[in-house]
């Protein structure tokens, strides 16, 4: 019984200090980095696999100006069925999409204004075949 009460004293006195919400208690994996200023912000993102992790998208989101820019880069092995990369916007209240397909390796660039919302995810062996999880980037 006392050793109930110490446990739940400590834990208690630990949550009071904020040792226990600390950053480094409550390390994490993120896929995304974000760095921003009052105009300016640069998202670092990805990998990025398809289902089958045979393809993978990693890149960078930028917006600078008013313009929303991306670069990503898509990696497969050379020969046989290609990786498939798709990008969801949000623009002018309404959802647009676009894919590109590579393979090997393939570094792509696009860029828009007035997109408020991006999303990604990264297919392999046709462009609706072996998809992975949709993730945001911006």
């Amino acid at each position: 019984m006392r050793k109930t009460f110490a446990i739940a004293a400590l834990a208690g006195s630990m949550a009071f200090t904020g040792i226990a919400l600390s950053p480094a208690a409550q390390a994490t994996t993120q896929t995304t980095t974000t760095t921003a200023s009052a105009t300016n912000f640069t998202v670092n993102w990805g990998k990025f696999f398809s289902s089958d992790r045979k393809a993978y998208t990693f890149g960078r989101t930028w917006k600078s100006g008013g313009k929303v820019f991306t670069t990503w880069h898509g990696v497969d092995n050379v020969g046989g069925k290609k990786g498939w990369v798709w990008f969801e916007y949000y623009k002018n209240g309404s959802w647009h999409k676009f894919n590109q397909s590579w393979d090997g390796e393939v570094v792509g660039r696009w860029s828009g204004r007035g997109i408020k919302k991006v999303y990604t995810f990264t297919c392999w062996a046709g462009k609706f075949d072996n998809c992975g999880r949709k993730y945001r980037i911006y």
